[in-house]
């Protein structure tokens, strides 16, 4: 059972992470040539893909919806819980991404 949540929850964590990570650091790397200033592109765009990174790893926000219209509306309370946890998996994987990018950058800036 505890396996069971653990996959849940770790397919949107890990999306959302990559998400923020690579699109950090892959955007920044025209701070090197341009203006010199790699690090702090790196944190603005981490800041910005946050809620692009959660509705990436979601999988879109329509079905999502309509998942947890169904659950509540059709009494499915496993459906229910399984969409939060999916939401719950993608919001921990944005944040800690975007917090690995801002401890890489010097902190808030």
């Amino acid at each position: 059972m505890l396996f069971r949540l653990f996959r849940i929850v770790s397919y949107p964590f890990f999306t959302a992470l990559g998400v923020v990570i690579g699109g950090a650091i892959i955007g920044s790397l025209p701070g090197l040539v341009l203006d010199g200033r790699p690090l702090r592109a790196a944190y603005d765009l981490a800041r910005g893909l946050k809620l692009w990174a959660m509705v990436v790893a979601i999988g879109g926000t329509f079905p999502t919806i309509r998942a947890l219209e169904s659950s509540i509306l059709g009494g499915e309370l496993l459906v229910l819980g399984k969409q939060l946890l999916l939401i719950a998996g993608a919001f921990l994987g944005a944040n800690t991404g975007y917090w690995l990018i801002t401890t890489l950058a010097g902190g808030a800036q």
